[in-house]
């Protein structure tokens, strides 16, 4: 008689893809894997990697929420784990009563890995008030299929506390703790000089608001070596096409905009894989800038970085995590990254970093989940299997007509054209004959034809953009 072996638990993941799936950039645009944020793909990768134990196997889900797929989670998965950012926020309500609707059908655990609620620097929660029902009854949800709610800081904890929920843990971001429990850091040079190579980062509204364009005017001037990082969705389109169909990519004041200068010069990148993100920006000195997840990013890199807070949500995850910040209505808009990187103490960061550590695994092991650091392999396997894919490269600004850098682009464009030809020509027929499309359905041949002109409209205006000579 043999001992059967023992089964595997199989975790679901809220994740916008899976750390192992590799596409390329226009794959990875047209399908918007990072969920409009790069930076949402760096804690859910972290995720991905804790989480993978000789017991139990990680599956991505994707960030579309599904309430009707929630017979076949509890058929196929043990739990359910979701690591968020700024859920409690008012834009996105709709999406967390989605959650909440399919977590209501859920039979398995469910853990919450840290999620925020975003205010001003003030931690005035005035804002989010009308979405308090919302919140309420999400975080009932889970708390009737956990032991407790992993928020990311201080603020979210007193949010949540004075909801009169008392099963709240600060545990701050999986992403911090993706090397474990060790983290060191130090200053490669005594101090910044005009060769040193410094990234910046920054979102329109702290671009727009709170006067980050001027600061990163200044040093473009003074830092031929200085590039900046972009994270959203319209980013990336305005770096690999030149155009995007969002407004508020029309905001000149940003690098990521084919006006600006730090565009033209070709200083401007942006990743989709946070395994490039980080590999590149260990060649740098410095990293600053309001985005959060682009210092942590450095950090987890070995590169001293300073946050400057334009909320709550920044703001509580440095102050827990010891992170070098300030607040940015208080920091002067002609602030040299040297002042910031002199006065930087990566100090609590790195002597706190462990018993963090402990406090976040704690939350996991109350909560059902093992961990790869005591359970596992350390994450070497996951790290050697990273290290093995051919994953595509950062993108960044489209200024040149070589033949060869359009080659990838005008691919993309002829084959995504012929998928979209072949769509039509079945929605034509099932128009036609009445007969069900190869999916089963019967969808109306005249909206299809509608929707694939606008694609080809949409598909066809960067190369036309591009090409046309500039007036």
């Amino acid at each position: 008689m043999t001992d059967e072996p023992i089964r595997q638990r199989r975790i679901l993941l809220r994740s916008g893809k899976s750390p192992f799936d590799v596409a390329s950039l226009e794959q990875s645009l047209d399908r918007d894997v990072f969920a409009t944020n790069a930076g949402n793909l760096i804690f859910s990768d972290a995720a991905h990697k804790i989480l993978t134990t000789p017991q139990a196997e990680v599956f991505s889900n994707g960030i579309r929420t599904d309430p009707a797929a929630a017979d076949r989670i509890n058929e196929e998965f043990d739990a359910f784990v979701v690591p968020l950012a700024n859920a409690f926020r008012p834009t996105f309500e709709r999406p967390l009563k989605r959650m909440t609707q399919l977590i209501k059908k859920l039979r398995i655990p469910v853990v919450v890995l840290g999620v925020g609620a975003q205010a001003d620097l003030t931690y005035d929660a005035a804002r989010l008030k009308p979405m308090e029902p919302t919140v309420r009854e999400f975080v009932t949800e889970v708390l009737n299929r956990s032991a407790s709610i992993g928020v990311r800081g201080e603020f979210t904890e007193q949010y949540l506390n004075g909801m009169g929920f008392r099963d709240v843990e600060v545990i701050g971001c999986p992403s911090m703790f993706m090397n474990g429990e060790t983290f060191t850091l130090e200053k490669k040079a005594e101090s910044l000089t005009a060769e040193s190579r410094i990234s910046v980062n920054g979102s329109h509204s702290a671009v727009r608001s709170h006067g980050l364009d001027a600061i990163i005017r200044l040093a473009h001037e003074r830092y031929p070596n200085l590039r900046f990082v972009g994270q959203n969705l319209l980013e990336a389109q305005l770096l690999h096409w030149r155009e995007t169909s969002n407004p508020i990519g029309a905001q000149t004041s940003m690098p990521t905009h084919p006006s600006h200068p730090m565009y033209r010069e070709g200083k401007v990148r942006l990743y989709v894989d946070p395994a490039t993100w980080i590999d590149e920006l260990r060649a740098f000195d410095f990293s600053f800038g309001s985005r959060i997840h682009g210092n942590i990013a450095a950090l987890l890199a070995g590169v001293p970085s300073t946050v400057l807070c334009s909320d709550s949500r920044t703001l509580e995850l440095c102050r827990y995590f010891d992170i070098p910040h300030r607040k940015i209505t208080e920091t002067p808009k002609n602030i040299d990254p040297a002042e910031l990187y002199e006065a930087a103490d990566f100090g609590e960061l790195v002597n706190g970093h462990k018993e963090r550590f402990l406090r976040f695994t704690g939350f996991m092991e109350r909560n059902g989940l093992e961990n790869t650091f005591h359970h596992g392999d350390g994450g070497k396997a996951f790290d050697a299997q990273i290290s093995k894919l051919a994953l595509p490269p950062a993108a960044r600004p489209w200024t040149d007509s070589d033949p060869e850098s359009l080659r990838g682009r005008f691919s993309w464009l002829q084959s995504r054209l012929e998928e979209l030809t072949e769509e039509n020509s079945e929605l034509r027929r099932v128009q036609l004959t009445g007969r069900p499309d190869r999916f089963g359905g019967r969808t109306q041949g005249r909206a299809g034809a509608a929707a694939y002109r606008r694609a080809r409209r949409v598909v066809g205006r960067p190369v036309r953009k591009f090409l046309r000579p500039e007036q």
